[in-house]
């Protein structure tokens, strides 16, 4: 059943919208020629027993229009009335997103996340926003804006994503229910001002985990979503939530600084998986919730490769975090743990 009616996500997510948002891949049978619905609804069960409040249906693991279209229902089925699903909407061209998005609602899926496409090159702050706006009036969903430093948008704005264009479709387009908050890279003011700005108006997220007791204690943030948080097993659930009570923080904390060579050795590789593509490593974040009891196994290309001394860094940090990983051979990753 939806979660609110059609005009009301904005006060549903702001009342409603609380705790971590992670993410879930589509799995591939072993010969990539079809998805593994066993492993992905064993993938959104393992999100659940994690403790994550939902999660981003990724749509950048290769999938054709109709596996896509398949996942995210196997995905929504699995998922339940318990769960907040979160469509990404990163297909090549608006008219492509307008129509996954409408899908996604026929669905059954809560909120929308925007990528803007490869080839998006606007020339004007009026283009970010009528693209935005347009995707968010294409359905009744709550959308999430992505409002980071890596669309290519510098040319418009140093921060990559003026607070001035977020003002304008906060103010203008109802169904915008939160801000995804990663501009103004290097330095936190931008995402402080983004802070200053809209809480309150609407949910705002900095999904970097490493930044939530900043944000909790500066800004009340009761939300964060999306990252690849399933590589810290339950613990980013635990310590959000006990950021989130009076007396919490300094439990929190102690987790916090548990789980730092792992966020150190995860931040090391996304910066360098990053530089120079501006895209999400999907094969390196499936390989972390491997380790995590998730399927694992492979995405199709074209993609990112992952290397041994990738996965020989992701497992010691866990392991040195107090993380219990699988003892499985990194060989066994690659095949997925539930068979098709």
């Amino acid at each position: 059943m939806p979660k609110f009616a059609k005009g009301e996500a904005r006060a549903w997510a702001l009342e409603n919208l609380r705790g971590v948002t992670g993410c879930v891949m589509p799995s591939f049978t072993p010969d990539l020629a079809a998805l593994n619905e066993e492993a992905i609804r064993h993938d959104v069960r393992r999100e659940i027993e994690l403790g994550f409040n939902g999660f981003l249906i990724v749509s950048e693991c290769g999938t054709s229009a109709d596996e896509l279209r398949r996942f995210v229902r196997i995905c929504v089925e699995e998922a339940g009335d318990g769960s907040v699903t979160v469509m990404q909407a990163s297909a090549s061209t608006l008219a492509e997103n307008v129509e996954l998005v409408q899908f996604a609602e026929q669905a059954g899926v809560d909120l929308v996340l925007p990528s803007y496409p490869l080839g998006f090159y606007p020339q004007r702050a009026d283009e970010v926003i009528g693209y935005t706006r347009a995707l968010a009036e294409a359905s009744s969903l709550g959308l999430v804006v992505f409002a980071m430093n890596l669309w290519n948008f510098t040319r418009l704005h140093p921060s990559g994503f003026a607070p001035a264009w977020l003002e304008e479709v906060v103010d203008t387009v109802p169904q915008v229910v939160a801000i995804k908050n990663e501009i103004g890279d290097p330095g936190v003011a931008g995402l402080a001002d983004v802070f200053r700005r809209f809480t309150g108006r609407v949910l705002v997220s900095d999904p970097l985990e490493m930044n939530a007791p900043a944000w909790v204690q500066t800004f009340g943030m009761p939300w964060m979503g999306t990252s690849n948080y399933e590589y810290l097993g339950a613990k980013v659930p635990e310590y959000f939530d006990l950021l989130q009570e009076p007396a919490g923080y300094e439990k929190a904390m102690e987790i916090y600084w548990q789980l730092h060579p792992a966020r150190t050795a995860s931040g090391t590789l996304m910066k360098e998986s990053n530089a120079g593509t501006s895209l999400v490593h999907r094969l390196l974040w499936k390989y972390q919730g491997w380790l995590q009891g998730f399927n694992g196994g492979p995405v199709r290309s074209p993609h990112m490769r992952l290397h041994d001394r990738q996965m020989q860094l992701l497992r010691k940090a866990a392991t040195d975090s107090g993380l219990s990983v699988t003892d499985d051979e990194d060989a066994a990753f690659f095949a997925g743990r539930v068979p098709a």
